[in-house]
Protein backbone atom coordinates (compact mmCIF):
# COMPACT_ATOMS: atom_id res chain seq x y z
CA UNK A 1 0.00 0.00 0.00
CA UNK A 2 1.24 3.17 -1.17
CA UNK A 3 1.72 6.44 1.27
CA UNK A 4 -1.15 8.10 0.12
CA UNK A 5 -3.10 4.76 0.47
CA UNK A 6 -2.64 4.50 3.57
CA UNK A 7 -3.37 8.13 4.65
CA UNK A 8 -6.63 7.44 3.41
CA UNK A 9 -7.33 4.55 4.91
CA UNK A 10 -6.11 5.88 8.61
CA UNK A 11 -8.93 8.46 7.63
CA UNK A 12 -11.81 6.26 7.79
CA UNK A 13 -14.31 6.37 10.41
CA UNK A 14 -14.50 2.73 10.37
CA UNK A 15 -12.62 0.36 11.92
CA UNK A 16 -12.43 -3.57 10.85
CA UNK A 17 -10.87 -5.81 14.13
CA UNK A 18 -10.75 -9.58 14.56
CA UNK A 19 -11.65 -10.44 17.83
CA UNK A 20 -11.09 -13.26 20.00
CA UNK A 21 -13.49 -14.70 22.17
CA UNK A 22 -12.11 -14.43 26.07
CA UNK A 23 -15.15 -15.09 28.03
CA UNK A 24 -17.88 -16.94 27.69
CA UNK A 25 -20.92 -16.49 30.16
CA UNK A 26 -24.13 -17.85 29.76
CA UNK A 27 -25.93 -15.18 32.39
CA UNK A 28 -29.73 -16.57 31.78
CA UNK A 29 -31.64 -18.91 29.57
CA UNK A 30 -32.12 -16.03 26.66
CA UNK A 31 -28.32 -13.93 27.05
CA UNK A 32 -25.14 -15.43 26.42
CA UNK A 33 -22.51 -12.56 26.98
CA UNK A 34 -19.49 -13.02 25.49
CA UNK A 35 -16.00 -11.19 25.93
CA UNK A 36 -13.48 -10.70 22.82
CA UNK A 37 -10.17 -9.22 23.02
CA UNK A 38 -7.76 -7.68 19.74
CA UNK A 39 -4.76 -5.78 18.70
CA UNK A 40 -6.75 -3.37 17.40
CA UNK A 41 -9.24 -2.82 20.12
CA UNK A 42 -7.62 0.02 21.44
CA UNK A 43 -8.82 2.42 18.37
CA UNK A 44 -11.99 0.49 18.54
CA UNK A 45 -15.11 2.77 19.95
CA UNK A 46 -15.41 5.34 22.65
CA UNK A 47 -15.60 4.28 25.88
CA UNK A 48 -16.93 7.30 27.50
CA UNK A 49 -20.50 6.89 25.65
CA UNK A 50 -20.81 3.61 24.35
CA UNK A 51 -25.03 4.45 24.44
CA UNK A 52 -26.88 2.35 21.86
CA UNK A 53 -23.88 2.41 19.59
CA UNK A 54 -24.51 -0.43 16.34
CA UNK A 55 -21.85 -2.39 15.36
CA UNK A 56 -21.61 -5.30 12.79
CA UNK A 57 -20.04 -8.72 13.59
CA UNK A 58 -19.31 -10.76 10.67
CA UNK A 59 -19.22 -14.64 11.46
CA UNK A 60 -17.07 -17.33 9.35
CA UNK A 61 -18.26 -19.00 6.65
CA UNK A 62 -18.47 -22.88 6.35
CA UNK A 63 -14.64 -22.58 5.97
CA UNK A 64 -14.24 -21.44 9.53
CA UNK A 65 -11.74 -18.66 7.29
CA UNK A 66 -13.04 -14.72 7.94
CA UNK A 67 -12.41 -12.72 5.28
CA UNK A 68 -10.21 -10.21 4.36
CA UNK A 69 -11.94 -6.73 4.62
CA UNK A 70 -8.67 -4.78 4.02
CA UNK A 71 -9.22 -2.44 1.06
CA UNK A 72 -6.93 1.00 0.56
CA UNK A 73 -9.49 3.98 1.11
CA UNK A 74 -11.27 1.87 4.32
CA UNK A 75 -13.86 0.69 2.02
CA UNK A 76 -14.96 -2.40 4.29
CA UNK A 77 -18.26 -2.51 2.82
CA UNK A 78 -17.31 -2.94 -1.09
CA UNK A 79 -14.51 -5.27 0.05
CA UNK A 80 -17.12 -7.67 1.55
CA UNK A 81 -19.57 -7.32 -1.25
CA UNK A 82 -16.56 -8.28 -4.22
CA UNK A 83 -15.91 -11.40 -2.10
CA UNK A 84 -18.25 -14.51 -3.05
CA UNK A 85 -21.06 -15.14 -1.12
CA UNK A 86 -20.17 -18.24 0.05
CA UNK A 87 -16.52 -17.00 1.40
CA UNK A 88 -17.55 -13.89 3.33
CA UNK A 89 -19.84 -15.18 6.06
CA UNK A 90 -22.61 -13.22 7.37
CA UNK A 91 -22.95 -10.17 8.66
CA UNK A 92 -25.39 -9.39 12.04
CA UNK A 93 -25.46 -6.17 13.60
CA UNK A 94 -25.64 -6.04 17.03
CA UNK A 95 -25.25 -3.40 20.35
CA UNK A 96 -22.16 -3.25 22.46
CA UNK A 97 -23.13 -4.55 25.79
CA UNK A 98 -19.56 -2.64 27.27
CA UNK A 99 -16.14 -1.27 25.83
CA UNK A 100 -14.65 -1.80 28.88
CA UNK A 101 -10.75 -0.76 29.05
CA UNK A 102 -7.93 -1.66 32.12
CA UNK A 103 -4.82 -2.21 31.98
CA UNK A 104 -4.72 -5.08 29.66
CA UNK A 105 -5.68 -3.43 26.62
CA UNK A 106 -9.51 -3.14 25.79
CA UNK A 107 -12.30 -5.86 25.24
CA UNK A 108 -15.90 -5.53 23.57
CA UNK A 109 -18.64 -7.81 25.44
CA UNK A 110 -21.97 -8.42 23.37
CA UNK A 111 -24.66 -9.95 25.01
CA UNK A 112 -26.02 -12.53 21.92
CA UNK A 113 -29.86 -13.26 22.26
CA UNK A 114 -30.07 -17.10 21.64
CA UNK A 115 -33.14 -17.92 19.23
CA UNK A 116 -32.58 -21.77 18.99
CA UNK A 117 -36.09 -23.00 17.88
CA UNK A 118 -36.10 -25.45 15.28
CA UNK A 119 -36.34 -23.02 11.62
CA UNK A 120 -35.70 -19.78 13.65
CA UNK A 121 -31.76 -20.14 14.24
CA UNK A 122 -30.11 -17.99 12.34
CA UNK A 123 -25.94 -17.74 11.94
CA UNK A 124 -25.66 -15.62 15.21
CA UNK A 125 -27.56 -17.77 17.17
CA UNK A 126 -25.99 -21.12 15.76
CA UNK A 127 -22.33 -19.57 16.91
CA UNK A 128 -23.45 -17.75 19.81
CA UNK A 129 -24.51 -21.04 21.23
CA UNK A 130 -21.30 -23.21 20.27
CA UNK A 131 -18.65 -20.21 21.18
CA UNK A 132 -15.74 -21.12 23.05
CA UNK A 133 -12.98 -19.15 23.81
CA UNK A 134 -10.12 -18.46 21.31
CA UNK A 135 -12.95 -18.65 18.32
CA UNK A 136 -12.93 -15.60 16.36
CA UNK A 137 -15.00 -13.18 14.81
CA UNK A 138 -14.78 -9.18 12.88
CA UNK A 139 -16.20 -6.43 14.31
CA UNK A 140 -16.98 -3.41 12.64
CA UNK A 141 -17.59 -0.19 14.50
CA UNK A 142 -16.07 3.25 14.61
CA UNK A 143 -12.87 4.16 14.68
CA UNK A 144 -11.94 5.92 18.18
CA UNK A 145 -11.86 9.83 17.93
CA UNK A 146 -13.92 9.59 14.85
CA UNK A 147 -17.77 10.06 15.68
CA UNK A 148 -18.89 10.36 12.05
CA UNK A 149 -18.97 6.75 12.26
CA UNK A 150 -22.55 7.14 13.69
CA UNK A 151 -24.02 4.07 14.85
CA UNK A 152 -26.12 6.26 18.19
CA UNK A 153 -29.77 6.75 18.27
CA UNK A 154 -30.15 7.57 21.58
CA UNK A 155 -30.19 11.87 21.63
CA UNK A 156 -32.25 12.89 24.45
CA UNK A 157 -31.11 16.50 24.40
CA UNK A 158 -32.37 18.21 27.72
CA UNK A 159 -35.65 16.10 28.01
CA UNK A 160 -36.55 16.03 31.96
CA UNK A 161 -38.02 12.32 31.43
CA UNK A 162 -36.88 9.36 29.38
CA UNK A 163 -38.61 6.39 28.24
CA UNK A 164 -36.62 3.49 26.94
CA UNK A 165 -38.61 0.23 25.81
CA UNK A 166 -37.81 -2.97 23.90
CA UNK A 167 -37.59 -6.52 23.80
CA UNK A 168 -34.62 -8.46 24.30
CA UNK A 169 -32.95 -7.80 21.43
CA UNK A 170 -32.78 -4.15 22.80
CA UNK A 171 -31.71 -4.92 26.06
CA UNK A 172 -27.93 -4.99 25.85
CA UNK A 173 -28.51 -0.83 24.17
CA UNK A 174 -30.95 0.08 26.96
CA UNK A 175 -28.85 -1.58 29.29
CA UNK A 176 -25.61 0.12 28.26
CA UNK A 177 -27.56 3.50 27.87
CA UNK A 178 -29.02 3.11 31.44
CA UNK A 179 -25.11 2.92 32.73
CA UNK A 180 -23.58 5.39 30.50
CA UNK A 181 -26.11 8.40 31.53
CA UNK A 182 -26.03 11.30 33.87
CA UNK A 183 -26.99 9.84 37.38
CA UNK A 184 -29.54 12.17 37.92
CA UNK A 185 -31.82 11.11 35.21
CA UNK A 186 -34.80 10.01 35.43
CA UNK A 187 -37.38 8.13 33.63
CA UNK A 188 -38.47 4.49 33.12
CA UNK A 189 -37.19 1.59 31.12
CA UNK A 190 -39.42 -1.18 30.08
CA UNK A 191 -37.96 -4.74 28.99
CA UNK A 192 -39.91 -7.19 27.43
CA UNK A 193 -38.04 -10.95 27.80
CA UNK A 194 -39.33 -14.65 27.39
CA UNK A 195 -39.09 -14.99 30.72
CA UNK A 196 -38.42 -13.62 35.00
CA UNK A 197 -35.07 -15.70 34.60
CA UNK A 198 -33.77 -13.16 31.84
CA UNK A 199 -34.14 -10.21 34.10
CA UNK A 200 -30.10 -8.61 34.45
CA UNK A 201 -28.27 -6.68 36.44
CA UNK A 202 -28.62 -3.09 35.04
CA UNK A 203 -26.26 -0.37 37.39
CA UNK A 204 -29.28 2.18 36.71
CA UNK A 205 -29.51 5.72 37.81
CA UNK A 206 -32.08 5.45 41.17
CA UNK A 207 -34.22 7.78 39.41
CA UNK A 208 -35.21 5.53 36.55
CA UNK A 209 -37.31 2.56 37.06
CA UNK A 210 -36.36 -0.34 35.44
CA UNK A 211 -39.13 -3.29 34.68
CA UNK A 212 -38.49 -6.12 33.18
CA UNK A 213 -41.29 -7.63 31.87
CA UNK A 214 -41.95 -11.79 30.80
CA UNK A 215 -44.08 -12.47 28.16
CA UNK A 216 -44.31 -16.09 29.18
CA UNK A 217 -44.78 -17.96 25.87
CA UNK A 218 -46.95 -15.40 24.88
CA UNK A 219 -46.55 -13.27 21.28
CA UNK A 220 -44.15 -10.45 21.52
CA UNK A 221 -44.77 -7.78 22.36
CA UNK A 222 -47.64 -8.65 24.11
CA UNK A 223 -46.18 -7.78 27.71
CA UNK A 224 -44.11 -4.36 26.15
CA UNK A 225 -47.36 -2.47 24.78
CA UNK A 226 -49.58 -2.78 27.45
CA UNK A 227 -47.00 -1.74 30.01
CA UNK A 228 -46.02 0.98 27.67
CA UNK A 229 -49.15 2.46 26.46
CA UNK A 230 -50.41 2.22 30.36
CA UNK A 231 -47.56 4.08 31.49
CA UNK A 232 -48.59 6.72 29.13
CA UNK A 233 -52.50 6.37 30.43
CA UNK A 234 -53.65 4.56 27.38
CA UNK A 235 -56.39 1.73 28.23
CA UNK A 236 -57.54 0.31 24.80
CA UNK A 237 -56.56 -3.49 24.13
CA UNK A 238 -54.02 -3.35 21.47
CA UNK A 239 -53.24 -5.80 18.72
CA UNK A 240 -50.19 -5.84 16.93
CA UNK A 241 -50.58 -5.33 13.38
CA UNK A 242 -48.08 -6.75 10.76
CA UNK A 243 -47.88 -4.40 7.59
CA UNK A 244 -46.81 -7.11 5.11
CA UNK A 245 -43.47 -5.68 4.55
CA UNK A 246 -39.57 -6.92 5.43
CA UNK A 247 -38.44 -4.01 5.69
CA UNK A 248 -37.45 -2.70 9.18
CA UNK A 249 -39.14 0.47 10.63
CA UNK A 250 -36.40 3.03 11.60
CA UNK A 251 -37.91 6.64 11.80
CA UNK A 252 -35.72 8.98 14.62
CA UNK A 253 -36.00 12.76 15.10
CA UNK A 254 -32.62 12.79 12.34
CA UNK A 255 -33.78 10.16 9.68
CA UNK A 256 -36.93 8.50 8.03
CA UNK A 257 -36.45 5.58 6.40
CA UNK A 258 -39.80 5.71 4.88
CA UNK A 259 -39.34 9.15 3.98
CA UNK A 260 -41.21 11.25 6.38
CA UNK A 261 -40.77 15.04 6.50
CA UNK A 262 -38.24 15.75 9.29
CA UNK A 263 -38.87 18.58 11.77
CA UNK A 264 -35.88 20.66 13.17
CA UNK A 265 -37.41 22.00 16.01
CA UNK A 266 -35.57 22.84 19.13
CA UNK A 267 -38.08 23.53 21.62
CA UNK A 268 -37.05 21.84 24.89
CA UNK A 269 -39.36 18.97 25.08
CA UNK A 270 -40.28 17.37 28.36
CA UNK A 271 -39.94 13.22 27.99
CA UNK A 272 -37.67 11.33 25.42
CA UNK A 273 -39.26 7.81 23.73
CA UNK A 274 -36.33 5.74 22.67
CA UNK A 275 -38.34 2.29 21.18
CA UNK A 276 -36.49 -0.84 19.66
CA UNK A 277 -37.13 -4.28 19.26
CA UNK A 278 -39.70 -6.37 16.62
CA UNK A 279 -40.72 -4.13 13.73
CA UNK A 280 -43.92 -4.68 14.10
CA UNK A 281 -44.49 -4.18 17.36
CA UNK A 282 -42.14 -0.81 17.23
CA UNK A 283 -45.12 0.04 14.49
CA UNK A 284 -47.72 -0.18 16.98
CA UNK A 285 -46.43 1.29 19.55
CA UNK A 286 -45.45 4.58 17.09
CA UNK A 287 -49.00 4.61 15.41
CA UNK A 288 -50.56 4.82 19.12
CA UNK A 289 -47.73 7.30 20.59
CA UNK A 290 -47.82 9.88 17.45
CA UNK A 291 -51.31 9.38 16.00
CA UNK A 292 -53.29 8.24 18.99
CA UNK A 293 -51.23 10.32 22.12
CA UNK A 294 -49.93 12.76 20.04
CA UNK A 295 -46.34 12.52 20.65
CA UNK A 296 -44.10 14.71 18.57
CA UNK A 297 -41.84 12.32 16.65
CA UNK A 298 -39.33 14.59 17.28
CA UNK A 299 -39.41 12.75 20.45
CA UNK A 300 -39.25 9.57 19.63
CA UNK A 301 -36.83 7.09 18.01
CA UNK A 302 -38.46 4.09 16.92
CA UNK A 303 -36.06 1.23 15.94
CA UNK A 304 -37.21 -2.06 14.25
CA UNK A 305 -33.94 -4.29 15.45
CA UNK A 306 -35.58 -7.37 13.57
CA UNK A 307 -39.14 -8.53 11.77
CA UNK A 308 -40.36 -12.13 13.23
CA UNK A 309 -40.66 -14.94 10.66
CA UNK A 310 -37.80 -13.11 8.33
CA UNK A 311 -34.29 -13.86 8.43
CA UNK A 312 -32.35 -10.64 9.31
CA UNK A 313 -29.32 -9.43 6.72
CA UNK A 314 -26.97 -7.32 7.95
Amino acid sequence: MSAAESTVLEASPFLVARGTVSAVDRVSPTFVRITFTGADFDEFGDPERVLDQRIKLIFPPSSGRLPDLGHPGGDWWSAFLAIPEDERGSMRTYSMRQLRVDEGGTSVVVDFVLHLEPGFTGPASSWASQASVGDELLLIGPRRGRPSGGGIEYAPGDAREILLAGDETAAPAIARILEDIDRDAVGLAVIEVPSDADALSIDAPRGVDVRWVPRDGATVGSALIPTVLGELGATATVTVTDDGTEELLWETPVFSGSGEALDDTTDAIDRYFWIAGESSVVTTLRRHLVKDLGIHRSQVAFMGYWRRGVAMRG
